[in-house]
């Protein structure tokens, strides 16, 4: 007789899933592995938060030490933006200038200094991309904001006191410091018969956040 004439035996409970577990357990062991090595090299979110911050901590170091030493700098490393350095950077400046401001002037000043830092970097960035800069916005904003930790150093320096003609000296060195290495980094992003026209903000604005040094080491009491 035809197999067909045989009413199909009807499947156990446990063979059934034991039929489900092996199923089961093959595409998810394939698939699980790809699945985790794709979280390996993708995803972060399995890390503690000591090591991200950590990271993070090593990516603004190495940020700043390409702005301290520009000439070996690695400028993929500055592409790969972040705005966490800038920040910090722009809060740090502001802080120290307003520290030893009279008291009723020290909320106008820290906010000055905010303004200027955020206001100059946004100007200096829609310029290089109305010249054809190959930029981003971001990225430009990350070069400008670590670009002042020199002038940091300075605002240090200035605040703790001295002649006139030392402040002067060390503001004039930490500006032409942040000039260059901001221009070695936006100059080969900007066309080169254009140079000229980015040159000109940049000089402004690192102009004017060396010019808020040197009032605000006037009125330090270390001075």
């Amino acid at each position: 007789s035809s197999p067909a004439c045989f009413p199909r035996r009807p499947a156990r409970a446990g063979e059934g899933c034991a039929r489900m577990a092996d199923f089961s357990g093959g595409s998810m062991s394939s698939g699980g592995g790809s699945m985790a090595g794709m979280g390996a090299d993708l995803g972060t979110l399995d890390e503690p938060v000591t090591e991200t911050i950590m990271r993070d901590l090593r990516m603004v170091g190495n940020k700043m030490l390409c702005v301290l030493n520009p000439r070996k700098a690695n400028m993929q490393t500055l592409k790969n933006w972040d705005l966490w350095g800038p920040l910090v950077l722009c809060l740090t400046l502001a802080t120290l200038l307003s520290w030893f401001a009279p008291y009723e002037q020290k909320s106008l000043v820290f906010a000055s200094v905010f303004v200027i830092v955020c206001c100059g970097a946004t100007v200096v960035t829609v310029n290089a991309l109305l010249l054809g800069g190959n930029i981003s916005f971001f990225q430009s904003v990350c070069v400008l904001g670590y670009c002042i930790f020199p002038l940091n150093i300075a605002s240090v320096i200035c605040l703790i006191g001295g002649p006139l003609i030392w402040r002067l000296a060390v503001v004039a060195v930490c500006f032409f410091w942040s000039t260059s290495a901001s221009l070695g980094f936006m100059g080969e992003l900007v066309p080169t018969n254009r140079r000229a026209l980015a040159v000109y903000p940049l000089f402004l604005f690192y102009t004017s956040i060396g010019w808020l040094i040197l009032i605000a080491a006037r009125t330090s009491p270390y001075s």
